[in-house]
């Protein structure tokens, strides 16, 4: 901690204790007390979850308290697109509002929280609501989380000072061949797990026709 306060005062930044908590992600079972922390000769308040850029992040990492805050939100801007739908709006535009206005709040840090949240099928149960709203379908939560995940990480292979940059090492020559045999995915998406990649159509099988004569 004091080389935190040392590196502020050296960046000419200053330290608001009073907005300072601690929070101890500790799974041992038999885990001993953390020392109390000071900072600026004030103490630190040490609190189970905490809102870290509109994400709240839990001591034992769940995200329930999360999900709770999403649909919250996102309900109360379902109320505008019901509004839309009383004036007859075209699809169109109640498309274009649920896009800018609910699904952001449903994708709000998707990447960080969705691999791990047990609860998603409440997220989900918003997004049906808007397409019987709306009148339409509308891309689903596990969609959502592969084309904001492909986007991430798109900037951060085409960004060689990205920290993660080196984690999206090419792979070795054997498995290349195979890994690019499906040329209608981008790179983003031929890094991805099978699992995650994008769902494509097959083509019907061929109609055979027998005919019998007697």
């Amino acid at each position: 901690m004091d080389h935190l306060v040392t590196w502020c005062e050296e960046n000419h930044l200053e330290l608001n204790a009073l907005k300072t908590v601690e929070i101890v992600v500790d799974f041992r079972k038999n885990a001993a007390p953390p020392a109390p922390i000071t900072l600026c000769d004030s103490p630190v308040t040490a609190v189970e979850s905490f809102r870290f850029l509109g994400t709240i992040i839990a001591q034992d990492l769940k995200w329930e308290q999360n999900i709770c805050s999403l649909i919250k939100k996102a309900q109360q801007r379902m109320f505008f697109l019901r509004q839309l739908k009383k004036f007859n709006l075209p699809k169109t535009m109640m498309v274009n509002f649920y896009t800018s206005i609910i699904d952001s709040i449903l994708t709000s840090s998707i990447t960080i929280w969705y691999a791990t949240a047990k609860d998603k099928g409440r997220l989900q149960c918003v997004i049906r609501s808007a397409e019987k709203v709306i009148g339409c379908n509308l891309p689903s939560l596990h969609n959502l989380h592969a084309s904001r995940t492909l986007r991430r990480a798109g900037k951060i292979v085409a960004d060689p000072s990205h920290p993660g940059h080196k984690l999206f090492k090419p792979p070795p020559l054997w498995q290349e061949a195979a890994l690019h045999q499906d040329q209608n995915l981008s790179p983003p998406e031929q890094l991805l797990p099978l699992r995650y990649r994008p769902l494509k159509q097959c083509p019907a099988p061929p109609l055979t026709l027998t005919t019998a004569t007697t």
